[in-house]
């Protein structure tokens, strides 16, 4: 049965996210209350070079405390769709741009209380060019085979679930692809 939503009461925003109060109920009675962090979305780029390499950025994440080697992202501006964003933040981030662009999927982190919806893209048929990251943010890049990838998923170098996301759909699209 549909839930419908009763109330929707904003209770803290940010320049990144605001939160809400809100509450629900289907037909039957049956209530759902829950503060949600609300955002935007966001979209995630996953450049892959001429010999099947991926590009993994590398940065502080504040909320993890630790250094992480993920695929790039980023929120999306006003007005912006996702693949827009995806293009913007591909160059700001890497300093690279793509002539070919799959959506590969979209896909919400912690549904239980996270609103942000991701969308990744594939990015191929690249040029290299000059990243213009924002102030807070320090980048480092660097191209990873798919079998290092995996080993630093299996290792847990890599624990960024949109990167682990992004790698496992990849990796079985090709698959299918050469069946």
């Amino acid at each position: 049965m549909p839930m419908k939503l009763i109330s929707s009461e904003e209770i803290c925003r940010t320049p990144i996210f605001w939160v809400t109060q809100d509450y629900a109920v289907d037909p039957g009675g049956f209530e759902i209350k829950r503060a949600i962090v609300q955002h935007v979305g966001s979209a995630v780029m996953m450049p892959v070079d001429a010999n099947g390499r991926v590009l993994l950025v590398r940065q502080y994440r504040l909320p993890a405390r630790a250094y992480l080697w993920e695929l790039s992202a980023g929120r999306l501006d006003p007005g912006e769709t996702p693949l827009k964003a995806a293009k913007r933040e591909l160059i700001e981030e890497t300093g690279y741009r793509a002539k070919q662009w799959t959506r590969l999927c979209h896909f919400y982190g912690s549904p239980g209380y996270v609103a942000e919806k991701m969308t990744i893209y594939v990015a191929q048929d690249l040029t290299s060019g000059t990243a213009t990251p924002m102030e807070d943010e320090r980048i480092e890049t660097k191209w990873f085979s798919l079998k290092e990838i995996a080993e630093m998923i299996e290792s847990g170098e890599v624990v960024d679930a949109k990167t682990i996301i992004g790698y496992t759909l990849w990796r079985m699209k090709s698959r299918k692809g050469k069946k």
